[in-house]
Order: structure tokens, then sequence, then C-alpha cells
């Protein structure tokens, strides 16, 4: 039961709110138009490499892209939202086609009025990851209609704040385990979502023949 499952991987983070009931998560899956994940921490380990002239290298996660790539085809897009000003997370988000990348925002719940114009999207059609204390506010504001999740490797306080906490760390899969959690949610949701404005997937929506690596 979907309900048992996020007890459980909720872990021994400490006491959380309310979880809504496997229903309401289906129905909060069924109607999200657009997943917003943290880049350092989520879909990088969080670790920078430097060289003389400064930054030089993060690792991204290949199965990350494919889970970017699988919302894609159910009809969710993905975006990034980190304080960082990095033109490796510019590339990153160009070479996975993103429709919004928001570099250099400090304060994330004081910029989603700004995403939310710039996406078109009511607040219940959200998702959001993150990993650190700067992400709670976003997180609360989203998770009060939409869906929230932490990697498995989120500071305690951030994983007891969210709906799912995954099994995989951050740049090492969080943001598709994520991912493959929505869309599963989304097969366990009545077909009779018309409300929400999305087109169920075909059977098929979920096995993209896309074979580049992201």
């Amino acid at each position: 039961m979907v309900s048992a499952e996020l007890a459980r991987q909720r872990g021994s983070a400490g006491p959380a709110p309310a979880l809504p009931d496997a229903a309401e998560l289906a129905a909060r899956a069924r109607r999200l138009g657009l997943v917003l994940t943290d880049s350092d921490g989520v879909l990088t380990d969080g670790g920078v490499y430097y060289s003389e002239s400064g930054e030089a290298l993060r690792r991204f996660s290949v199965r990350d892209g494919m889970g970017i790539e699988r919302l894609r085809a159910s009809g969710i897009a993905t975006a990034i939202i980190t304080r960082e000003q990095s033109q490796h997370v510019a590339r990153r988000a160009e070479k996975l086609r993103l429709p919004y990348v928001f570099l250099g925002v400090h304060d994330k719940a004081a910029y989603l009025p700004a995403v939310l114009h710039a996406t078109g999207l009511p607040l219940e059609s959200l998702a959001f990851i993150g990993d650190d204390v700067n992400d709670l506010g976003l997180l609360a504001a989203i998770g009060e209609r939409g869906l929230t999740a932490a990697p498995a490797d989120a500071m305690p306080e951030v994983a007891a704040a969210c709906h799912y906490r995954c099994a995989a760390r951050g740049g090492f899969g969080a943001f598709r385990d994520f991912a493959e959690w929505i869309l599963e949610l989304r097969r366990t949701a009545p077909p009779a979502g018309a409300a929400s404005g999305l087109t169920p997937p075909s059977p098929a929506a979920d096995q993209p023949d896309q074979k580049e690596e992201l």
C-alpha cells in the first residue's frame, strides 16, 4: 500500500506532517505538470571539483536524465531551481531539453510566484525534490497541494518534511527514484482524471524509444 511504503521510506527522520492518503497522493500525481528539482545534492552528489581557474566539474547521473525523459513522455515537464549561477547546470539543463531553469535563486519559497507566472501552472500542478535546509520553505509551500521528496542522504529535517524519501542518494538516481514513484502513483489513480486537464498517457508512453544517454 502506498501510504505504508511512504512511512517505511521516511525511516527515522523524525516527526513529519500528516501524510495524505493513497487516493490523495495518486490524485496529486495525476494533475502534475512540472517537477522542480534542486541541483546540488539532488541531481549531483553535492561535490564540486575545483581547478586553479575555479570550478571545474560537477557529476550528474544519466539515470536521472532517463527519469526526466519518462516524465516528459507522460506529459510532465522538469525544471531546475538552484541558488547557483553555474554554467555546468545551465548546460545540463540544455542537454536535457528542460523548458525552464531558474539559476541564482537564494530564496526559493519567495521565488515560487515567479515560477508559477513563468510556467502558467497552478500550485497543485507542481512537485519538488530538495535536499537541504534552504529547500524547506519551497517544500512546505508545494507540499500543501503537490508532491515533495528528498534524496536518501538529505538533511533529516528535509526528509521529515517530504511525502517521499528516495532510496537513492543525490547524484546517484534520487531524481529517477522520485520520477518512478510519481509514475507509479499515476498508474494507481482513477482514469477519470479529466478534471486535471492532463491527457492520460498511453500504455507505451512510459517506455520512450529515446536511446540517447541523457
